[in-house]
């Protein structure tokens, strides 16, 4: 039988994971961000992926939407319940319907591309899991199964069909070396990620203004680009030509001790930022801005103005 590319509606509630999972415990926590430019570079080092934006998204000028709208994604479809996880997976694969166009190489390239389409996602779970055993909370085997099954549910309210990504977390790792070694490279949109974070724009939130961005700017970048470079595995730091050795080694590795020794004193609401985060982005998701379809890409080559 064929599988649907996008479920009915009343299969959401079967695929969103449910209060209390791993995947809702473990998805929100606040040091999880430290590394989020970790699961983009990943995204944008696929040659497809690294096309798509470099030609049809503003990254260079608007780093910080990219940011919002990866975690709007992640979070509506973990904490956003049925109804609001599927629309907003309808979003997201109709956004991507326009985005095609030819590679540096000449190569025609479409955003829905199975493979490209899949991998986005499967670095999502990856930076969980990688995140939480570096930085965090890392968890056992059973947490690892049970969270895996949960995201391959997830995939399917965005059209990331199950047979395209494993299907067991082992598998998941022969997977994610392979796509390493054999699939991705140093792409323009990687360079484009590197330099925003060697020289970020202050965050468009109220909260944070100029006087105050001054003052952390510089901590920022320093430990954001540490964090983003000890998760990447050795052979794509290289690949990327990101500086590493002994003191950024030993560096890293006190931050993230460090890191991993704060869950003790962490507050309920830093351990899972989700729900709280969801609630703050709550009425842009509702108005469309994760993903909006209404917005036409910008005309680029080898694309026709959809």
């Amino acid at each position: 039988m064929t599988e649907r590319i996008l479920p009915p509606p009343e299969e959401a509630p079967a695929l969103v994971p449910k209060r209390g999972s791993v995947a809702w415990e473990y998805s929100g926590d606040i040091r999880l961000l430290g590394g989020s430019a970790y699961a983009l570079l990943l995204q944008v080092s696929h040659p497809t992926v690294g096309a798509g934006v470099s030609e049809h998204s503003d990254f260079r000028s608007d780093p910080w939407g990219r940011l919002f709208r990866t975690l709007d994604y992640a979070y509506a479809m973990t904490y956003g319940g049925p109804e609001m996880a599927g629309e907003v997976g309808r979003r997201v694969r109709q956004m991507h319907r326009y985005i095609k166009g030819v590679k540096p190489d000449g190569e025609r390239y479409h955003a829905l591309e199975p493979e490209a389409y899949a991998w986005v996602h499967a670095t999502l779970a990856d930076g969980v899991v990688r995140g939480h055993r570096l930085l965090a909370r890392p968890m056992n085997r059973g947490q690892i199964d049970e969270f895996w099954a949960d995201w391959r549910r997830v995939g399917r309210l965005v059209g990331v069909r199950t047979r395209d990504l494993p299907e067991t977390w082992p598998e998941f790792e022969d997977y994610f070396d392979r796509m390493v070694n054999e699939r991705l490279e140093r792409t323009e949109a990687v360079d484009e990620v590197l330099e925003a974070l060697d020289d970020p724009a202050r965050p468009p939130v109220k909260f944070i203004g100029d006087r105050g961005w001054k003052l952390a700017r510089f901590p920022a970048i320093k430990s954001t680009s540490l964090v983003t470079a000890g998760l990447l595995a050795p052979v794509l730091r290289d690949r990327f030509g990101i500086p590493w050795g002994a003191g950024r080694e030993r560096r890293f590795k006190a931050v993230a001790k460090a890191s991993r020794a704060a869950t003790a004193v962490m507050p309920k609401s830093m351990l899972n930022s989700g729900p709280v985060y969801l609630s703050w982005r709550r009425e842009a998701l509702e108005r469309g801005d994760v993903a909006d379809s209404s917005r036409a890409p910008r005309p680029t080559r080898g694309m026709a103005t959809a």
